[in-house]
């Protein structure tokens, strides 16, 4: 008996696949501890700005040296949509709105932006919510409510600061059910680096404020805005699409809630804000909810890894072409042909 062959292939590309997930979630988490210094001397629509070209600069010298040229015409829409809504509108919006309103309610609103791209996503992509994937969202969704929550502290929470988180969240679901479908046309660095670009197109209205911003700026906050360009932006958007290209938008969406368990850990190890019990659960929560959600059935899981019997050499063909005659069947003393099973056969196996 065999492992199937396509078996190893398949498990090592779902590792990978869920790696680069893993460095995407980190780095995100990362990218709220970096935003707190950029963002007490950058405005948001600067950070923006400053964050893609830092991003655009990286991908594009990446894309040169390995010769990568133009997208096909038939990626450019996902591109294009993504660019603007996600790259874009996305990062501004979420910059804006965090300082309008607390952490624990930005934290809360955005975080519906997952369950959006499983609606979006099963509605326009016909991307499949198998109950294992709703009870992971809905358990990882209640651990950030919990963690929300206790984020929450004096901070005002504005009208204006809930609709920009709000429209952060939108953009988002929409910008990821965009991108897929172009990763299907397109290489992973060319649908990242050509989406930066686009999103910086739309920033650069802020390029005065970011000049200006970046005079007065001190070093440390310069720096974290191209950390946030460089890692959160560069390298975590290309591991993001690498993940997405071989999995589902909505488990994709689903795994980013470990996000906010991670920056409470962050917080805890950088800024020295020890998190409280109710923040401790909540993000165990968000960790159960996104094991759940990328589990899949025992079944399937033993199908997929069930190993097969080898192959039965197909006899080869006699001289002129003519399939060779098939082995006689084998008798017993009286003439009678003996019943053979279908690994003793010539004919194909079937792959279990």
């Amino acid at each position: 008996m065999n492992t199937s062959p396509a078996a190893a292939p398949g498990r090592r590309a779902h590792l990978l696949a869920a790696g680069a997930a893993a460095v995407t979630v980190a780095l995100w988490a990362s990218a709220f501890v970096a935003i707190r210094s950029a963002g007490a001397a950058y405005s948001p629509g600067a950070l923006a700005l400053g964050r893609l070209l830092a991003g655009a600069l990286v991908l594009g010298a990446v894309c040169v040296v390995r010769g990568e040229g133009l997208p096909p015409r038939g990626a450019w829409r996902g591109i294009a949509i993504s660019g603007v809504l996600w790259f874009g509108f996305y990062m501004v919006a979420l910059n804006w709105g965090e300082q309008q309103v607390d952490a624990g309610t930005a934290a809360l609103v955005v975080n519906i932006g997952p369950i959006l791209i499983a609606l979006l996503g099963a509605r326009l992509l016909g991307d499949a919510m198998p109950p294992r994937l709703l009870a992971g969202m809905a358990v990882s969704f209640a651990g950030a409510v919990a963690v929300g929550l206790s984020m929450s502290g004096d901070g005002g929470s504005s009208v204006l600061g809930v609709v920009l988180c709000l429209l952060a969240a939108v953009a988002y679901a929409a910008g990821v059910v965009a991108q897929k479908p172009a990763l299907g046309r397109a290489s992973v660095l060319q649908v990242t680096t050509f989406g930066c670009l686009v999103g910086a197109v739309v920033c650069l209205p802020f390029a005065g404020q970011l000049v200006h911003d970046a005079a007065a700026a001190p070093l440390s906050a310069t720096l974290n805005m191209v950390y946030l360009g460089v890692f959160p932006t560069a390298l975590a958007f290309t591991t993001w699409a690498y993940a997405l290209s071989r999995t589902s938008a909505s488990r994709m969406g689903a795994t980013t809630y470990a996000v906010p368990a991670l920056v409470v850990l962050m917080s805890w190890l950088f800024l020295d804000e020890v998190p409280g019990l109710l923040t401790l659960a909540g993000g165990v929560l968000c960790l159960a909810g996104v094991a759940v959600s990328r589990s899949r059935p025992r079944r399937e899981a033993a199908s997929a890894e069930r190993p097969v019997p080898d192959a039965v050499a197909v006899p080869a063909a006699a001289p002129g072409g003519a399939p060779s005659p098939a082995p006689a069947a084998d008798t017993d003393p009286k003439g009678a042909p003996v019943p053979t099973t279908g690994a003793e056969t010539g004919g194909r196996t079937e792959q279990a």
